[in-house]
């Protein structure tokens, strides 16, 4: 008999379902109108770089993108630019152990590639178990995966860049945005104070609070795919 899918039960609650199904249209409308088969590894590149700067600020640095972009940023900002450089390449460490992905990400960002605690090592396990397996869509997978490995502190201080890249890593590992153009770490910067008081509430483990984080994150992902180069205007 197959093991139930630990994860379904999110896509059931209220309004979760039918905001990821339009965010996911959204996203696939934007690639295909804009021709996939057609981009370049410079609007990855840039991509990347975008959601390198946005998750450094949202992590404390002050270096603006310009900066960035000329490799004159803060010790956050290179470290997020660290882990922008490896994110593609680390798809099939993560297919084939999310939890060693994570940790290349952490070692990145300047960690020791370790959970912080036994506790943090137990949970991300369970995490991965539950991602490896479920069905659900590969967007509420990445809003659960961001927003666990963040308010469970299970990097340390690192955990914020680790977390906001294994979001991006996800949706390309699982096929939502395979030449990673989509810049989610700028959908969160932009509405940051709601992905500030909705990390909050998730972090209270209470029903109510994941239930609002995953309605957060399917705007955010909208605002992630409208700060894509693919939407400059040439």
């Amino acid at each position: 008999m197959l093991e139930p899918d630990r994860l379904a039960w999110l896509v059931s609650l209220e309004g979760v379902g039918s905001a990821y199904a339009a965010t996911r249209d959204g996203i696939d409308a934007m690639l295909r109108d804009r021709g996939l088969r057609r981009t370049s590894a410079e609007q990855t590149g840039e991509a990347l770089l975008r959601g390198a700067h946005a998750s450094a600020a949202l992590a404390g640095s002050s270096s603006t993108l310009a900066q960035v972009r000329e490799g004159l940023g803060d010790e956050v900002a290179n470290a997020s630019v660290r882990i922008s450089a490896e994110v593609l390449g680390l798809t099939p460490v993560f297919q084939r152990s999310p939890l060693q992905a994570l940790a290349r990400l952490d070692v990145l960002a300047g960690g020791t590639g370790r959970p912080a605690t036994d506790l943090a090592a137990q949970r991300l396990q369970g995490l991965a178990d539950a991602v490896t397996t479920t069905k659900i869509p590969a967007l509420v997978v990445a809003a659960l995966v961001h927003a666990d490995v963040l308010t469970t502190h299970a990097f340390a201080d690192t955990s914020g860049l680790v977390a906001r890249a294994a979001e991006r890593l996800i949706l390309i590992a699982r096929g939502v945005d395979p030449a990673s153009l989509v810049v989610p770490e700028a959908g969160h910067l932009a509405l940051r104070p709601e992905y500030e008081s909705n990390l909050a509430a998730y972090a209270t483990s209470r029903p109510e609070g994941l239930h609002a984080w995953l309605l957060y994150a399917a705007e955010a992902y909208t605002a992630g795919a409208e700060a894509s180069p693919l939407r400059d205007r040439t």
